[in-house]
């Protein structure tokens, strides 16, 4: 990998490091948002339910001095809970007044903390056992309401809760009576007479407060989750787009590197093609003189001319493969039939074919006479003739290969598809990216050119080579051609 390629990856990385950055800190902002706003609902709710059991307080106060304290005082002189008809008397006034007020209890201590009152149940009257320490506050020195909150479980355990049963939160609210003078004096209140308190269930409020707490926090993860998917979205495009990058990248890193080996290699077998060719020559056909007149001789000389012969012209072979893939001739551009072409390769190969017990099956569509393209036809069946070669040897005696064709459609393009198969042992997986470079063979004796003198024949006429494993087993060498422009 380059360092470009690194560096790019170290910035996606630091890219997706940021995301679930990202995502953490807009769930802990969520969390906050959702606390912050909740808790100023809850004191805004909490604040206009202490304003309203304000102005309840202080109406009940009023009312009852209006409507009980006063009658009684004047008709029975004091006020005397103690006789069941104050009290009975007391009792109506404030069932009539809590009607429709959502009041959960209500309770009027003395000045010494006793209950002298009880509107939910009688028999808590005379009992200090209730005695709160913002009744004492009230009935010491407090001149306004005080307000406190009940609770049967904290907050934070019912901000968890799917469902808050009625009476979970109270508002209780204590008040201190006193005489009204607002009827005969300038002063709006007189002297103390007792404490009220009563109850409010608020459960709903809150629970109201509790759901929009969590729909802050919804709609944040939601948000949260969409903006980290986007972002995972497109950190996967860009790694796909630097991985086909690279990818390309590395292919023309190896044609550059192909090119500077074949330029430097040109200029070796320049000097070996002069040097070595001509004397080559010489060797090869004096030796070959010399066989043809010790033609019926089965002597020891006869064997060494025969040996000098062979690797002659091995040599020479080499030689001009080098020559071949260092100085690639441009091909013609002339209709070349690849069914025709293949035909003849077969014909050149039958003696062989047989020879080995190999057979080699030809397959086009019907219509065959299609197949043109615009190349070099020797080109062509010198490529051809290297791959069955190949093949024919790697399937040893009494294997199969098999030819087939095929048009294709690509980027607006007519391909011809031409897939040569065997029944070997196929590709060497580890060694498949290489069998296309020079040099690089796995036969004894091979020079490692005959597949990459195969793929610049391919590539010179613009088309493509790819070696793959057979489905059916086996090697899979597929050839594509672009199809002869039409005039």
């Amino acid at each position: 990998m380059t360092s470009k390629g690194l560096k790019h990856n170290a910035s996606l990385g630091i890219a997706r490091y940021l995301a679930w950055v990202s995502l953490v800190l807009v769930l802990c902002l969520s969390v906050v948002l959702a606390i912050v706003f909740g808790n100023t609902a809850r004191e805004s709710l909490i604040s206009k339910q202490r304003s309203f059991a304000g102005l309840l307080a202080e109406n009940l106060n009023h009312q009852i001095f209006i409507r009980f304290t006063l009658p009684t005082a004047v008709g029975f002189g004091r006020i005397a809970l103690g006789q069941p008809a104050q009290y009975e008397r007391l009792d109506q006034v404030v069932q009539t007044l809590l009607h429709g007020m959502h009041v959960h209890s209500l309770r009027i201590f003395s000045q010494t903390g006793m209950v002298t009152y009880s509107a939910a149940n009688k028999d808590e009257v005379r009992s200090e056992a209730f005695v709160t320490p913002s009744v004492t506050e009230a009935a010491a020195s407090a001149d306004k309401a005080i307000f406190d909150i009940d609770a049967a479980l904290p907050y934070w355990e019912a901000f968890f809760r799917f469902r808050l049963e009625p009476g979970t939160f109270y508002l209780r609210t204590t008040y201190p009576m006193r005489i009204d003078n607002r009827l005969g004096s300038s002063e709006p209140s007189g002297a103390l007479l007792g404490v009220l308190e009563f109850s409010q269930d608020i459960t709903s409020d809150m629970a109201a407060v509790i759901k929009f707490q969590w729909s802050i926090i919804g709609i944040m993860l939601a948000s949260a989750l969409l903006l980290f998917l986007l972002l995972i979205f497109f950190l996967r495009r860009a790694e796909a787009a630097l991985a086909l990058r690279m990818d390309e990248e590395q292919r023309l890193l190896r044609e550059l590197h192909q090119h500077e080996k074949l330029a430097g290699m040109g200029r070796v077998v320049a000097g070996i093609a002069h040097e070595i060719r001509n004397p080559l020559g010489i060797i090869r056909s004096s030796a070959e003189l010399l066989l043809r007149r010790q033609k019926d001789a089965d002597t020891a000389n006869t064997k060494i001319l025969e040996a000098i012969f062979d690797e002659s012209r091995r040599l020479s072979q080499v030689v001009s493969d080098f020559l071949d893939y260092a100085r690639p001739r441009q091909p013609a551009q002339q209709p070349v039939d690849l069914d025709r072409v293949l035909r003849e390769v077969s014909a050149f190969l039958e003696a062989e074919l047989a020879q080995r017990g190999t057979t080699l099956a030809v397959e086009f569509p019907p219509d065959a006479a299609s197949f043109v393209v615009a190349g070099d036809k020797d080109l062509l069946y010198r490529a051809f003739y290297n791959i069955l070669i190949n093949a024919m040897q790697a399937v040893g005696k009494g294997g199969e290969l098999r030819v087939t064709a095929r048009w294709m459609h690509e980027d607006g393009r007519e391909l011809a598809v031409l897939s040569f198969s065997d029944t070997g042992p196929g590709f060497p997986p580890g060694d498949r990216e290489r069998l296309l470079d020079p040099f690089f063979t796995t036969k004894d004796g091979g020079t490692g050119l005959g597949l990459p003198i195969v793929n610049n024949i391919i590539t010179s006429h613009g088309g493509s080579m790819a070696l793959a494993d057979a489905p059916e087993g086996g090697a899979l060498v597929r050839v594509t051609l672009p199809a002869m422009a039409e005039s």
